[in-house]
């Protein structure tokens, strides 16, 4: 099978229902009553009812109008991974943003067509955006209207803004040590956005993101929107992203790319 401009049309049509859905689920638990509990007995994993809500909803949802499709969930696991589409989910990413009542979370939703991620969306519903694309381009929807999606242009890593969640809690010693260095090389840096960092790269806000540890739902979903803004997303060795996530690089231009990579590399040291 291939996936025509028809079939894509459709299945974009369809994310944007996924995303009302599951901010249906989210919206009335945020800033509220969200039933926090803690995944680890040792450590703080926190996940809430909007977690919950919201992936079962957006599964509901495909089981009825694709149930040939495949699902991969942070919340619930596994239902035909290796069919010819799954879709990826996280349906709150940035719980911890969500139970401290930042607006930084955001609902990730990717698809993959015979294994690779071509479709996906990054949606914030308290302030009403979405953000969603493909390689032949990526769009804002939001209270305005829709607005295309374009990263700018950022050469120098001297000029960069560039973000990543948190160095202390999800970096190794020598990650954080490559975050270091690329943070002193770079103008500016932020901290704690989580996926909406992937969101302002896309907007051409921020000019690079780097993270570590990430799952396949942590990342997959960004990668079509990027592409689509046209951006860059690659490990830190400047690889393709696998389906297990891992590290993370994802900029605007190619050359602050390169940058980075540089400062990234243990060889930097």
């Amino acid at each position: 099978m291939t996936l025509d401009a028809a079939r894509l049309a459709n299945l974009d049509a369809f994310l944007i229902d996924l995303n009302k859905a599951a901010a249906a689920e989210i919206l009335p638990l945020f800033r509220g009553v969200h039933g926090l509990t803690n995944k680890f007995e040792q450590g703080f994993d926190p996940v809430t009812e909007a977690d919950k809500g919201a992936e079962r909803a957006i599964r509901a949802l495909i089981s009825d109008r694709f149930p040939d499709h495949g699902v991969i969930g942070e919340e619930y696991g596994e239902d035909r991974p290796d069919a010819e589409f799954v879709w990826v989910l996280d349906p709150v990413d940035g719980t911890r943003a969500f139970i401290a009542g930042l607006p930084l979370w955001c609902t990730l939703i990717g698809l993959r067509f015979q294994g690779s991620p071509v479709l996906g969306s990054i949606g914030q519903s308290f302030l009403g955006e979405l953000y969603i694309g493909y390689a032949g381009g990526s769009r804002l929807i939001n209270r305005d209207g829709v607005t295309p999606l374009n990263v700018r242009r950022c050469a120098d890593l001297s000029s960069a803004i560039i973000a990543t969640t948190d160095p202390e809690a999800c970096f190794t010693d020598q990650e954080r040590a490559a975050w270091t260095r690329l943070r002193a090389a770079s103008r500016l840096a932020r901290l704690g956005c989580d996926a909406y960092a992937y969101a302002m790269v896309a907007a051409g806000t921020l000019d690079l993101v780097v993270e570590a540890g990430l799952k396949s739902w942590d990342i997959e979903a960004a990668i079509p929107v990027i592409a689509g803004a046209g951006g860059l997303t690659t490990d830190w060795r400047g690889a393709a992203v696998g389906q297990q996530g891992g590290q993370v690089a994802i900029a605007g231009d190619r050359a602050c790319l390169e940058a980075a990579l540089a400062a990234l590399s243990p060889s930097a040291v």
